[in-house]
């Protein structure tokens, strides 16, 4: 049973296994610090830009905000940076200004809760 020809078709086999197995392997060390570079850059031309555009009393708000929501600032950043961009802010955004667009995006992100209370009946009650 020993074949030689299906023994080196098994060795073939292994080795496509190992190579696929090490294309999928996470990019090298190289390449990794690459990514945290250009994501480090990425998020200091972001700060920067707030900075042009937040007056520091909006700064330090945002920056209170991203202590407890994350992601509520984050979406506050998105909109200021977007505005800034399409030229619907020229001047600096004060912090009543922050004030409002929070109070804005509030009032688009409350969240309905609805309760239901559902009434069991008893099994030894008649409605007859």
């Amino acid at each position: 049973m020993d074949d030689p020809e299906l023994e080196a078709i098994r060795q073939r086999r292994m080795q496509e296994l190992m190579a696929r197995q090490g294309a999928g392997n996470p990019p090298n060390a190289g390449q990794q610090k690459d990514q945290e570079d250009a994501k480090r850059e990425a998020d200091e031309r972001r700060q920067l830009m707030l900075s042009q555009i937040l007056s520091s009393q909006a700064r330090e708000r945002l920056a209170r905000i991203a202590l407890v929501k994350p992601d509520k600032a984050r979406g506050v950043e998105d909109l200021v940076l977007r505005a800034a961009q399409m030229g619907q802010i020229t001047e600096k955004v004060s912090e009543e200004r922050l004030i409002s667009l929070l109070e804005q995006i509030n009032t688009q992100t409350a969240k309905q809760t609805k309760v239901t209370i559902q009434r069991r009946r008893s099994v030894l009650e008649d409605d007859d």
